[in-house]
């Protein structure tokens, strides 16, 4: 009977695994809720799954509220600086839907504008792990992101491919909400983290949970 409760064993291990990922996915759902704190919530939703989820140490959900509060400022600045030309791009990815559906060739059109949105939003899928993950000026956070976009394109797809699938699942229900989130993080974490790698080897998993580093440039 002893080992049942242990919490080393394989059933607490997984249930501890559903917790933190479906209590971290309502946190952040919660924390994007004021939609200017978008950014800090991502950084520290990244930061917790990184950190704890993946290493299965306790401590995910105060890992969350630390990393929120440390890049709060910094993170809502970042999300007011991108709402503008989200906006703007995904009107323009309306329209040429609108178009596709009324127009011969508007289908082409469509993929076009589709394949260039893999910039912007591949930049965007670095930014906030980032900020997570690192100490950057503004500056510097947005130039990164955007070099590590181009650098690892193909990369750079796959995040934008599984953003694309989490979002529409948790846009056309309720349900996804309250796991997704960590789950996207999760796997987004295994390609991010071989690419954080390559510019600042340091990163190990034996690292301290509350150290942030600097990306090398």
């Amino acid at each position: 009977m002893g080992g049942a409760f242990d919490p080393k064993n394989d059933l607490w291990r997984t249930v501890s695994l559903v917790t933190d990922v479906c209590g971290l996915s309502f946190l952040w759902v919660v924390a994007c809720l004021p939609v200017v704190t978008i950014g800090p919530a991502t950084a520290a939703l990244y930061f917790a799954v990184v950190r704890y989820v993946r290493r299965r140490e306790d401590g995910a959900f105060r890992a969350f509220f630390r990393s929120f509060r440390m890049n709060l400022r910094q993170g809502v600045l970042a999300t007011l600086i991108i709402l503008l030309p989200a906006f703007l791009l995904q009107l323009g990815w309306r329209m040429c839907r609108t178009m596709a559906a009324s127009a011969s060739g508007g289908y082409g059109l469509l993929a076009f504008y589709s394949l260039l949105m893999v910039l912007p939003l591949g930049a965007l899928m670095y930014l906030f792990p980032l900020l997570g993950r690192f100490t950057f000026s503004q500056g510097d956070l947005f130039r990164t992101a955007a070099r590590l976009t181009l650098a690892h394109l193909p990369t750079s797809l796959c995040l934008v491919i599984l953003f694309a699938v989490g979002a529409m699942l948790c846009l056309q229900f309720v349900l996804p909400l309250f796991f997704l989130p960590a789950l996207v993080t999760l796997a987004s974490s295994l390609l991010l983290e071989k690419v954080f790698r390559r510019y600042a080897p340091e990163l190990e998993e034996e690292e301290e949970p509350e150290v942030q580093g600097d990306l090398g440039n």
